[in-house]
């Protein structure tokens, strides 16, 4: 059983586990329409049987081996187009904790935590529910591959694998609701460029010329960076900037 964490501020004095659920996202924003999660809310589920990921993905999950949760956040002090800012806040805490156990850890636009030699470790995603006033709740899901040893995808891997080593779930959920509180607090005290800075420090493939594509075909770019709204910024060998949403362009490198 996952208990209240005595170590913070507002994250983690109200944990919600589940032995199973479809999805703690989808549980997250069910209990704010219920108006029964307040900003600090999670929800941790021991097996999540349809964990949602990026571009309409699954992230299947063995029962009491990972770490699946959600938590509510009211970033209020945000307008919805920085919304990315919270985004980079929350994928550069995970990489900070994971990066206790593995130094090469990069981060994989938009917000996957994969170690290039073996593969995707964790990821983020965010989803936002509304009132009249507009922005209302960022629902945070977050999936990280830590005792799981044999995985569906040859792109998957897991902190036991890479290391040889078995976690401590519940340890471990305690160092990370710690880290993605402090990394929250940073976001709300508006230190966004610095945030912004090493998310793109350890950003996969950033400076690399690599092989992307898109729906015209196969074309070679550099990143270059992320715009405000968290668009990739891709440099062309004709030296063209293009910006690119989620669904609008694929790694071939990875």
């Amino acid at each position: 059983m996952y208990k209240i964490l005595a170590n913070t501020i507002f994250l983690g004095k109200d944990v919600h586990f589940l032995p199973e659920c479809h999805s703690t996202n989808d549980k997250a924003i069910q209990m704010i329409k219920e108006k029964v999660a307040h900003e600090g809310t999670i929800i941790i589920c021991e097996h999540q049987t349809r964990g949602k990921g990026q571009r309409g993905n699954k992230w299947l999950s063995e029962k009491g081996l990972n770490l699946t949760f959600s938590l509510v956040l009211k970033p209020s002090f945000m307008d919805l187009s920085e919304q990315f800012y919270l985004n980079m806040a929350i994928s550069n805490s995970i990489r900070k904790l994971l990066q206790e156990y593995i130094t090469s850890i990069k981060v994989k636009w938009p917000n996957d935590l994969i170690v290039p030699e073996y593969g995707k470790i964790g990821g983020v995603l965010i989803e936002n529910t509304f009132s009249g006033d507009g922005w209302e709740f960022a629902v945070v899901g977050i999936g990280i591959n830590i005792n799981q040893q044999s995985f569906e995808s040859t792109k998957a891997t897991s902190l036991a694998n890479i290391t040889g080593n078995q976690f401590d779930l519940k340890e471990l959920f305690r160092l990370l609701i710690t880290q993605i509180e402090q990394g929250y607090l940073h976001l709300k005290r508006g230190n966004w460029a610095e945030i912004k800075n090493e998310y793109l420090y350890h950003l996969y493939l950033k400076g690399e010329w690599s092989n992307f594509k898109d729906d015209r075909g196969e074309f070679k770019g550099l990143i270059s960076g992320v715009s405000k709204e968290g668009k990739l910024e891709v440099e062309l060998e004709s030296g063209d900037i293009e910006l690119f949403g989620l669904k609008e362009i694929v790694f071939l490198n990875y």
